[in-house]
C-alpha cells in the first residue's frame, strides 16, 4: 500500500513514521527546513519514552511522489487551499484522500442527505475550489485526538493519545476503510471505522469552536478557561449554541455539555493550538472551527448570539496579529 503523507508535521510526521515502522511505503510530503533536516537525519519520533529515527520516502513535490492509495492530508485548514492544487496531481481515479485536518471540512455536506445535501460552506471553502479541486467523493473522514508537535526541524515529539477514527460521509463501512483501519491497527494506532463520523467530529469540535478563540482572546490555558466563572460560562454558552446546531443538522451528541467541559479541565494548564498559532505569527483556525459554525446556524435558522460575538472578536485579534485571514 502506498500512503502519502500531505504536510508531514506534527501529527502527519506521528503518522508516517508509525506506518513507515510497520512496513508500509510511506512517503512524507515537505517543504523547507523541515524537509532538509529530513533528508539530512531522518525523521525522528520522541513518544512514549523512546526515540525513533526512520527514513522513510521523501517528496518536496506531487510529481516526486507519484501515485499513491491514500493521500493523507494533516494540514492546518488555513493551508488548504493554498495546497489543494498539489494534493490534487497526487490523487488518481483509486486513491483516497483521508482528511485528517481540524474543524469542518469543505465535502461536510457531501452524502449528508436532505434539504442540505451538496451545501458548499463558504466560510471554509470560499469560492467552491476545494469542493472542485479535491472531490468529496474520494474523501475519507479522519477525526485527529493525538497531540504532538515538530520541536525542531525533523523533529516529533508525541505527548499523548493514540486514537484515530475514520469514517466514510455516506456512513458505509467500505472496503478503503476498513483497510486502512486495519493497518493502522497493525502499526500501533487505535483507528476504529464509525458509522457516523460526523457525531465524532462534532463532539471534538464541540470543545475547539469555544475553548480556541477564548484562549485566543485571554492567553489563558484549558484549565482556567473551564474553572473560572466568567469564561466557562461563556464557554458554556457557545456549546449550547452549537449543540442546537448540530441537532439541527442530526448530530448525535454522546455526552453532556458539562461533563465535555469536564474533560477539558481534566487536560490541565495546555495552550490550545488557536493561542499557539496566534503566539508564533500562524493563520489561525478561525472559519474551521468557529465561523463554520455560525455559516450553519443560519442554514438551519439557530441563533448563535456568544458564537457570533467571539467570531467577531478572535477575528479581529488574529487580524490585528497577522494570524487572519
Amino acid at each position: 500500500m502506498r500512503i502519502c503523507i500531505f504536510g508531514a508535521g506534527a501529527i502527519g510526521g506521528y503518522m508516517g513514521v508509525k506506518l513507515h515502522e510497520a512496513g508500509e511505503d510511506v512517503t512524507f510530503l515537505a517543504r523547507g527546513p523541515h524537509l532538509a533536516a529530513m533528508r539530512q537525519n531522518g525523521v525522528k519520533l520522541i513518544s512514549e519514552g523512546r526515540e525513533t529515527v526512520v527514513r522513510p520516502r521523501l517528496a518536496a513535490t506531487p510529481e516526486e511522489a507519484g501515485p499513491q492509495d491514500y493521500v493523507i492530508v494533516t494540514l492546518k485548514a488555513p493551508g488548504l487551499l493554498k495546497a489543494a492544487p498539489d494534493i490534487a496531481r497526487l490523487i488518481g481515479p483509486a486513491t483516497t484522500l483521508v482528511s485528517a485536518v481540524n474543524g469542518v471540512p469543505w465535502w461536510y455536506f457531501h452524502a449528508h442527505g436532505g434539504a442540505l445535501e451538496g451545501t458548499r460552506l463558504k466560510s471554509v471553502d470560499p469560492d467552491g475550489r476545494l469542493w472542485d479541486l479535491l472531490s468529496p467523493s474520494a474523501c475519507l473522514g479522519c477525526i485527529v485526538y493525538p497531540a504532538a508537535d515538530v520541536i525542531a526541524p525533523g523533529v516529533i515529539e508525541h505527548t499523548y493519545s493514540n486514537r484515530f477514527a475514520l469514517g466514510e460521509p455516506d456512513g458505509s463501512r467500505s472496503e478503503r476503510a476498513t483497510r486502512l483501519s486495519g493497518t493502522m491497527i497493525a502499526a500501533g494506532l487505535k483507528c476504529p471505522v464509525r458509522p457516523r463520523i460526523r457525531d465524532d467530529l462534532w463532539i471534538k469540535l464541540w470543545g475547539n469552536l469555544c475553548f480556541n478563540p477564548i484562549s485566543a482572546l485571554t492567553t489563558a490555558t484549558l484549565d482556567r478557561i473551564a474553572s473560572e466563572p466568567g469564561t466557562r460560562t461563556l464557554a458554556r454558552q457557545m456549546m449550547v449554541e452549537a449543540e442546537a446546531v448540530g441537532e439541527a443538522l442530526g448530530i448525535r451528541f454522546g455526552v453532556d455539555v458539562d461533563k465535555r467541559i469536564e474533560g477539558a479541565l481534566s487536560v490541565g494548564a495546555h495552550k490550545t493550538s488557536m493561542l499557539q498559532d496566534l503566539e508564533k505569527g500562524r493563520p489561525m483556525e478561525i472559519d474551521a472551527l468557529l465561523g463554520a459554525i455560525v455559516e450553519m446556524a443560519g442554514l438551519v435558522d439557530r441563533p448563535v448570539p456568544m458564537c457570533k460575538a467571539v467570531l467577531a472578536l478572535v477575528r479581529q485579534r488574529a487580524a490585528l496579529a497577522g494570524c487572519y485571514p
